[in-house]
Parts: structure tokens; C-alpha cells; sequence
């Protein structure tokens, strides 16, 4: 089995995007495009994996040792194309023979099955292989130029095409798997005399191709490789990628109601017999079990709901909501980091923050969990089978025990014991006839008023 090292090129500057952030680190799906790269990466067990940036990229370096510790990332000081940029791995890949599989950072749609073909086509005998395409539309891309036997002789680059090789068709995606005992070598053989100034990296086809080398390439679906140098580009990978989600998340088990308004993330994790209502976004980090109902216009993010709950409509889950199963989260409820144990019902109008609701307890509606001072966050314990009455403010650190009972419009301060009653307002008072002598008095002061204006 031939060994395989992954080099992915990141260190354009992404002028395009207009943006502070670095152009790999948006997110598509959740998820920054250059993480969604290395996870095809590492699906593929390279022996080594290199990165390559453009100096000053400190905010990539710092994701990718949190992500993939064990890529070794290289600076590309100077940004004098792709073919240079390669050439900056030879410290790294010093005596590699195996393959060397180069991608890009800004390509996060490719899949593992299309590489892995590539790379079969390979170790077939060629010195490289190529990953071409066909678009819609060809003008920005690149073209394989093929002999009279349709062998692949040369990469023609958009900005140096004649009008032969612009009508080709068969473009290049830029990605390409190349054979590590020849890659150097073409790689020191590259010039600059371009429209751009630049070594370009699909030269070294031109070159293998003089010295007798085999080249062959294969095809991937255009919007695997697609590449993100704007914002336009970003939200066409994020059509793409969401489309792939919904049609896995149905193919698993799930019902999307509408699959149009159903938003994933790249993480996102749905059991069997899920039913999904229109509208419904799914943040990063966020579990869903077997049998939930998640109604039109929620939220979730970083939360864990079990067996057969329902959640919604109009429910936000934000981290660390965990939800137990066949809880209710209704209408118009927000839950950060709490956990709702099983069976435990919130209807209405809530907000569950810094919290723990036990299995049967009710929450009523324009309850509040009153977790933070200005300081420091503390922990509203309810007990199992409490009921919170409507409107009621929990001050923590503060404990509902089991069974107990919070009367309505109650701000509760203080620990509520198993099965007591609580109540915490003014004593209702009641003054018969006030109402009519109100309304009388103000109709003769309108009168009056009126007669001093006339």
C-alpha cells in the first residue's frame, strides 16, 4: 500500500471576501472551510499532512494546533504561486516517495471517495494525476490539454489561454496527486514567465509529460471543487453542502417537513424517526435521539435532546441545554446550559438558564431563572415534580425541592422545601366602588378641560 502525504494550500490572503478574518476560517455548514478539508484529509490516514500559510496567519496556526496538532505547518513568506508554495513542503517531505496529495483550503466540498480515486488512478502507473472537471461555465478556470491519444501533455491556466485551449472544456480543479519521487524534481524545474508572474503548480504536468513521464486525470462533480473566494462563493458552498445534509439527514431516518428551511450544521447528529417542522436551524454541537419532534422556527445549538421529546415551536436551545426524554420545550422558550430532565414539561414564555429541572416538574408560563448578579452565574435546583406557578422570577442560588409548589407571580429568594408552598407577593387587597369612582373623576376632569380650551 502506497503511503500518502496531504499538503493543503492556504495562504492566500482572501482580499476577495473583504474581511478581517482569514478567508479558510469562515464557516460553510457550521464550520470553517479549511477544518472541513482536513477532516476529508484525515479520513484518508496520511502519513504526513502539511499546511502551508502566508506569514502573519497566527489565527489559523492557533486553530489548527486546537483541531489537528499533529500537521506540521509550513510559512510560505513570500506568495509566488502554487507550484512555489509546494515547493516550501521539500523540508517536510525530505526523502517521502509515496503520494503527495495537494489541496486547497478554500475547497471545502470534496469528498473522500473522489480523492481516493485520484489517487487510484495514480498508482496506476502515472507520474501524476489530475482532478478535472466540466462547469457551467469555464472562463475562470484552468484547461487540460490532451494528445492525439488522450493522454494528458499540459495545464493551461485561464489568464494564458488562446482561443484553442479556451474552448476546451475539461478544466482543472488545481488538486492533483502526484508521485513523491518525481514531485521535487518538477517542482525545480518550474519558471515564472507567465501572464502572473508566478510558478504555477499544473506546470509540472508540461514537465512530466517532456521527460516521458505518464500523466492521466480523473472527474470529480463540479460542486466538489468548488472554490470560495468571495462572499457569493461562500453561500453557493453552503446551498451545496446543505443539500448534501438534508438528503443525509432523510436518508437516516429524519422527516424534514420542509427541507428547503431546514439548516444543519456539519456536526449535527439526528437519531431515527426524527421529524423535523420548516424553519429550524441547527447550530454547532447539537445531538438529537430517536423519536423528537422539532416543530417550526427553533433554534438549537450545542444542546443534547433525548428520546422522544417535543421541542417548539419557536424554542431556543443555546449550549448546554440538555433536554432528557419526552421533556416538552414549547413555545418561546429558552434553555442555556440546564438540564431538563425526563418528562419535565415548559410550555411558555421561560427562560431556563444555569439550571436543573427534575423529571415530571412544570414549569408555567413567564417563569425566569434569575442565574446571574452582575458577577457570577449560580444554579436554580428544581426538584423532581415541582411546579413553578406562572410569572415567577427563581433568584439563585436557590432550591425547589421535590414535590414542592411555587404560586404564581412569586419572586423566590430563599430555599423551598419537598412538598411546601411558596409564595412570594403583596397580599391582594380589594377597595369596592374605587374602579367606577375612578373613571368618574377622570370624565369630569376631561370635561372640564375641554370647556377651558373652548
Amino acid at each position: 500500500m502506497t503511503e500518502t502525504a496531504i499538503v493543503i494550500l492556504a495562504a492566500g490572503k482572501g482580499t476577495r471576501m473583504k474581511s478581517r478574518r482569514p478567508k479558510v476560517l469562515h464557516a460553510v455548514a457550521g464550520q470553517p472551510m479549511l477544518h472541513h478539508v482536513l477532516a476529508t484529509a484525515r479520513t484518508l490516514s496520511p502519513e504526513h499532512l502539511v499546511i502551508v500559510l502566508g506569514p502573519d496567519m497566527d489565527e489559523i496556526s492557533n486553530s489548527l494546533r486546537a483541531v489537528v496538532p499533529i500537521a506540521e505547518i509550513v510559512i510560505q513568506q513570500e506568495r509566488l504561486g502554487s507550484g512555489h508554495a509546494v515547493q516550501m513542503t521539500k523540508p517536510a517531505l525530505d526523502g517521502f516517495t509515496g503520494d503527495v496529495l495537494v489541496l486547497y483550503g478554500d475547497v471545502p466540498l470534496i469528498t473522500a471517495e473522489t480523492l481516493r480515486a485520484l489517487l487510484a488512478a495514480r498508482r496506476g502507473g502515472a507520474a501524476l494525476a489530475v482532478l478535472a472537471f466540466e462547469p457551467d461555465d469555464s472562463a475562470a478556470y484552468g484547461r487540460l490539454v490532451l494528445g492525439p491519444k488522450g493522454g494528458l501533455e499540459r495545464i493551461v491556466e485561464t489568464h494564458d489561454a488562446d482561443d484553442a485551449d479556451a474552448a476546451i472544456s475539461l478544466c482543472n480543479s488545481g488538486i492533483m496527486a502526484v508521485d513523491g519521487a518525481h514531485l521535487f524534481a518538477l517542482l525545480d524545474g518550474l519558471g515564472n514567465d507567465n501572464a502572473k508572474g508566478e510558478y504555477y503548480l499544473t506546470d509540472i504536468v508540461a514537465g512530466a509529460h517532456a521527460h516521458g513521464l505518464g500523466c492521466v486525470y480523473t472527474m470529480a462533480a463540479p460542486d466538489e471543487v468548488i472554490g470560495i473566494n468571495d462572499r457569493s462563493q461562500l453561500a453557493e458552498a453552503e446551498a451545496v453542502l446543505q443539500t448534501r445534509l438534508r438528503q443525509a439527514a432523510m436518508k437516516n431516518g429524519a422527516t424534514l417537513v420542509d427541507p428547503a428551511t431546514t439548516w444543519f450544521s456539519c456536526d449535527t447528529i439526528l437519531g431515527e424517526d426524527v421529524t423535523i417542522g420548516p424553519n429550524t436551524v441547527f447550530g454547532p454541537g447539537v445531538r438529537v435521539a430517536d423519536g423528537v419532534e422539532i416543530r417550526a422556527f427553533c433554534h438549537l445549538e450545542g444542546a443534547v435532546v433525548g428520546t422522544g421529546a417535543i421541542i417548539g415551536p419557536y424554542a431556543r436551545l443555546r449550549p448546554g441545554a440538555s433536554i432528557g426524554d419526552g421533556a416538552h420545550i414549547g413555545n418561546f422558550v429558552e434553555v442555556k446550559q440546564a438540564r431538563v430532565e425526563k418528562d419535565a414539561k415548559i410550555n411558555h414564555l421561560s427562560y431556563i438558564g444555569d439550571a436543573r429541572v427534575g423529571a415530571g416538574a412544570n414549569i408555567g408560563a413567564g417563569t425566569i431563572t434569575c442565574n446571574y448578579d452582575g458577577f457570577t452565574k449560580e444554579l436554580s435546583d428544581i426538584g423532581v415534580g415541582a411546579f413553578i406557578g406562572s410569572n415567577s422570577a427563581l433568584v439563585a442560588p436557590v432550591v425547589i425541592g421535590d414535590g414542592a409548589v411555587v404560586a404564581a407571580g412569586s419572586v423566590i429568594t430563599r430555599d423551598v422545601a419537598a412538598d411546601a408552598i411558596a409564595a412570594a407577593r403583596s397580599e391582594q387587597s380589594e377597595r369596592p366602588g374605587a374602579a367606577a369612582r375612578r373613571r368618574d373623576k377622570n370624565s369630569r376632569r376631561d370635561n372640564n378641560s375641554g370647556q377651558a380650551k373652548g
